[in-house]
């Protein structure tokens, strides 16, 4: 019996120290991230945050040339099922044609794409 008294005694010991290694190396890494998420204090940091009336209308103007180039593609395929009879495939051709259509909107709105440069075009006015 004294064995097993003994046994219990060195687990009770070796769970005691593993627990107050965890305990320290919590405790270290918790100061470590302290440190790391204490933001660094910026050199010219008294700037407020303005709102810039022209970035929020570019903003505004981008969002409708995608959603207006989805709604138009949705309307040319719904009216195209409706006088066709092919009941969900002009809705889902010309929705995503219209989705694609308003990609490239935005991207020639926001200068990426270069405008076109078809015959009596936005580019054709010389």
């Amino acid at each position: 019996m004294a064995d097993g008294a003994r046994d219990q005694d060195r687990r009770s010991t070796d769970r005691n120290a593993e627990e107050t290694s965890l305990s320290a190396r919590l405790k270290g890494l918790g100061a470590k991230l302290g440190q790391a998420g204490q933001p660094k204090p910026a050199e010219n940091d008294s700037r407020k945050y303005v709102s810039d009336p022209q970035a929020m209308a570019k903003g505004f103007r981008l969002s409708t040339e995608l959603v207006a180039g989805v709604i138009v593609g949705a309307i040319i395929g719904w009216v195209f099922d409706r006088l066709t009879g092919l009941s969900p495939w002009g809705l889902i051709v010309f929705l995503l044609l219209g989705f694609v259509a308003g990609v490239l909107n935005v991207m020639r709105a926001a200068g990426v794409v270069a405008p076109s440069k078809l015959p009596g075009g936005s580019a054709d006015k010389s």
